[in-house]
């Protein structure tokens, strides 16, 4: 991939990894746009660049999604990159009856459906840009779940399907489909100061670019790379090593 020249819509983009990656693509010469559920971050983050363009907005509701495409034909239309990259991270007990389902139903909807549903809505706008691609942000936890999180890891594995089928499906189109393969990464995802022990989201959003620079089609780091690349034997070896705690 040429990482300029490009107009690239990132969700969940005003934090963490969708932040780090939109301040590369802006570096690299790219425009990008922005789109998250806090309006007073993606405001604070067009200050840092008055070049970015922001829209506001829940892509867990289906309704927002199709605004979203909506605003982005008409506002934004050389988009020709889609980064499904929002995600909610919950460490839940399946066993604890108090558990609120409208929350779990939050987690797949902006896990999976959001990116299921824009990655549909935008391929007929995508074929008719230049060098168009999606790029769905899973984790390394879609290769070994992590018991602590088993919606979070569900979903995950179940993009990274959606996203091998995907690729197949739009062999014959321009549209690449590319994963990227996050470990623990140094975010708050999950909430505050549960992943200070993960690599510096700088690094790791360093190693994808690179990686898409290369035109790899899934790009792993450190630990997501080794799970990515695991036998079966390693993965039940991984799996109770990582949940050994749990």
């Amino acid at each position: 991939m040429n990482l300029a020249a490009n107009t690239v819509l990132i969700t969940g983009g005003a934090s963490g990894i969708g932040w780090a990656l939109a301040e590369r693509f802006l570096q690299a010469g790219s425009q990008v746009v922005l789109c998250g559920r806090r309006a007073d971050k993606l405001q604070e983050r067009q200050q840092q660049y008055p070049q970015l363009r922001v829209r506001a907005g829940d892509v867990g509701r289906a309704s927002e999604r199709v605004d979203l495409f909506e605003w982005v034909r008409n506002e934004v239309p050389q988009v020709n990159v889609l980064i499904n990259n929002a995600g909610i991270q919950r460490r839940m007990k399946l066993t604890d009856n108090t558990e609120d389902w409208s929350q779990t139903q939050q987690e797949i909807a902006i896990n999976l459906d959001a990116p299921i549903h824009l990655s549909t809505l935008f391929i007929p706008h995508l074929k008719q840009q230049p060098n168009p691609a999606i790029i769905n942000v899973t984790s390394g936890l879609a290769y070994v779940p992590g018991a602590f999180a088993p919606v979070y890891s569900a979903t995950k594995a179940a993009l990274h399907s959606f996203t091998m089928s995907l690729r197949y499906q739009l062999r014959e189109t321009p549209i690449k489909v590319i994963e990227l393969v996050p470990p623990a990464v140094n975010t708050d995802l999950g909430g505050t100061g549960l992943h200070t022990f993960g690599v510096p989201v700088g690094d790791f959003a360093d190693a994808m670019m690179q990686g898409l620079e290369a035109d790899a089609l899934e790009i792993g780091y450190g630990t997501s790379e080794r799970n990515r690349m695991a036998s079966r034997q390693e993965i039940d070896e991984i799996f109770q090593q990582m949940n050994s705690r749990f």
